[in-house]
């Protein structure tokens, strides 16, 4: 017999967390990263949203790479959205924000800049800093 999950398994499965990661508008909140391709699609997330922690980071660039997992693991585990903007593809919308460094996180709340932090900072910080706004 099987051990692989049947289709309904996985429908069913993929159901409750939907269910678990509403929040109280109604809103779901994506347990992945939303990777941001544009001004407008990060317009979108932080309207969409009401809190949104954004990783602005670059392919070549260590520190972001040792946040990444990070990064995901916020995305699943908490109740803001998480936006990543590769700073080399979208480099007038990392400009609008004062990028200069990378990794630089952004958190929005209530679509409103709320903190800036730059390098790399642990889970703990960055799940502390997410309820904060929660």
């Amino acid at each position: 017999m099987s051990e692989n999950p049947s289709i309904d398994d996985i429908r069913e499965e993929k159901i409750e967390e939907l269910r678990e990661s509403t929040d109280e508008s109604g809103s779901v909140t994506p347990s992945e990263p939303i990777h941001v391709g544009s001004p407008d699609d990060l317009s979108g997330a932080v309207d969409q949203y009401d809190v949104v922690l954004v990783d602005f980071y670059a392919d070549w660039c260590g520190p972001c790479k040792m946040l990444e997992p990070t990064i995901e693991e916020l995305a699943a585990e908490t109740e803001a959205a998480i936006a990543k903007v590769d700073v080399d593809q979208n480099q007038q919308l990392a400009a609008q924000y004062g990028v200069q460094g990378v990794p630089m996180l952004l958190l929005f709340a209530d679509g409103e800049p709320a903190e800036k932090l730059v390098g790399v900072k642990s889970k703990d910080d960055l799940a502390g800093l997410i309820e904060a706004y929660n």
